[in-house]
């Protein structure tokens, strides 16, 4: 493609997008550079404490069991104290625990304060989530999310190549740079980052008030629960590229440095092509994106039962890949079409915690299966559950229009108010059948 035409892609990617969505997106960048408890708490508790692979695995799912339970109170703060209240107090809560997980020595201790640090760091992505889809248009949520997603992957591509360099020199290093890049990532949103939560909206004196949202109205949304449940099929099969991969290709006698190779086509081509393929995807129609995404995501792990050598297992990456490009930000957009303004905090805690549990659950479900069927059986599993997520992905959607607004009982009559952040114009003076529209999708 020639300078000029490279040029104007780039124009048409980033540009229309309000000041407020780039500080916010730079705080993800920040945040993301920061990952180091996450990619080497398993190796620190074996190598540098001495602890057992059976106790860092404990570790590991009380980090994820912390994530679950912040999820739906996370939501529930974003809507009560507001988005940026919420960002604030779990950034500063995960740089204090994080320092503080790499002074403990005692084995509770650091079981505690892992659950602790799960529940700090997930705590902030329903806010994130819900003042996105505040601040930006409707039409440019799905690119505003591929390009949240994007920096979420570059963030976490260079982090984990320098916190390796880190690890090597001191792992108490490591988690003090994490501590300190979540807080500059607190600081870069107290400066920079303002409120967005719409204001309730003026009714005439003696008229009923609204239904308000509670987390019994999303439990009894039946179409949004059941993009939450498929939400929850799609991530078990993408968390098997970090749990069942790696068993599979050891037991093929590959080594950790072979899968590292492979799995690192992962982070590659996202960064790669996740921009240039939302440009191509961000008009079309959700519904076949997500039947799409999730076949390829069932079939693409599902093809590692042929696999056998790196190359090969490479390419099995380049597939589900793919999926993941394509799946991230449309489904983040669906989940903010289906949730009313006024309570997107719930409705994204929601939606975060279907990928809290898949993280718990897919590590069980890949073990017992290698163990006792082996992992074909795994890949075959994986392709069956892309398969019953795409069918459902086409039941739940074949009556919503690709761009007509959805009505959520029973708050869909509430009109939400314009967003109060400065320098976002066009959301405000968004008509009112784009307004209506925001009411789901990292």
């Amino acid at each position: 493609m020639p300078v000029a035409g490279l040029r104007k892609a780039a124009h048409e990617t980033v540009a229309g997008l309000p000041r407020e969505f780039w500080w916010l997106w730079t705080s993800t960048l920040v945040n993301r550079l920061g990952a180091f408890v996450a990619t080497f708490m398993a190796l620190y508790l074996t190598l540098d404490r001495g602890y057992s692979a059976s106790y860092a695995g404990l570790v590991a799912s009380l980090h994820g069991l912390g994530g679950v339970v912040s999820s739906l109170g996370a939501g529930v703060m974003t809507d009560r104290l507001g988005r940026r209240p919420t960002m604030l107090i779990a950034q500063l809560s995960t740089a204090v625990s994080v320092a503080v997980l790499g002074f403990m020595v005692h084995p509770v201790a650091i079981a505690g304060v892992a659950f602790v640090v799960g529940m700090a760091g997930n705590a902030s992505r329903p806010a994130v989530q819900a003042m996105m889809a505040d601040i930006v248009r409707p039409e440019d949520r799905v690119r505003a999310f591929s390009l949240n997603y994007w920096a979420i992957n570059l963030g976490f591509a260079v982090s984990s190549a320098g916190a390796g360099f880190i690890a090597e020199y001191s792992y108490l290093a490591g988690f003090m740079g994490e501590a300190a890049l979540t807080l500059l990532c607190a600081v870069v949103v107290f400066l920079k980052v303002p409120e967005s939560r719409p204001e309730p909206t003026v009714r005439p004196v003696g008229s009923p008030a609204p239904d308000a949202v509670r987390l019994g109205t999303v439990l009894r949304d039946g179409r949004f629960m059941g993009v939450v449940g498929l939400s929850f099929l799609v991530a078990l099969i993408f968390q098997q590229g970090y749990v069942g991969l790696p068993v599979a290709m050891g037991t093929d006698g590959l080594s950790s440095s072979d899968f590292g190779t492979a799995i690192a086509v992962n982070g590659v081509l996202i960064v790669a092509l996740q921009i240039p393929v939302t440009r191509y995807i961000q008009h079309r129609d959700p519904r076949r994106l997500l039947i799409l995404s999730s076949l390829l995501a069932g079939y693409g792990f599902g093809l590692t039962a042929f696999a056998g050598s790196v190359g090969v297992y490479a390419l099995t990456v380049c597939v589900w890949t793919l999926a993941e490009i394509v799946n991230a930000p449309t489904q983040t957009g669906i989940v903010v079409r289906l949730s009313p303004a006024h309570g997107r905090g719930r409705y994204q805690g929601m939606y975060t915690m279907s990928w809290s549990v898949a993280a718990l659950v897919a590590p069980l479900m890949s073990g017992f299966v290698i163990d006792h069927y082996g992992a074909a059986w795994l890949w075959g599993i994986c392709a069956v559950l892309g398969s019953a997520a795409g069918f459902g992905y086409w039941l739940l959607m074949r009556n919503l229009s690709p761009q007509e607004p959805v009505a959520v009982a029973p708050v869909a009559a509430v009109a939400p108010a314009a967003p109060v952040v400065a320098g976002a114009p066009a959301a405000a003076s968004a008509p009112p059948a784009e307004q209506a529209e925001t009411g789901p999708a990292a």
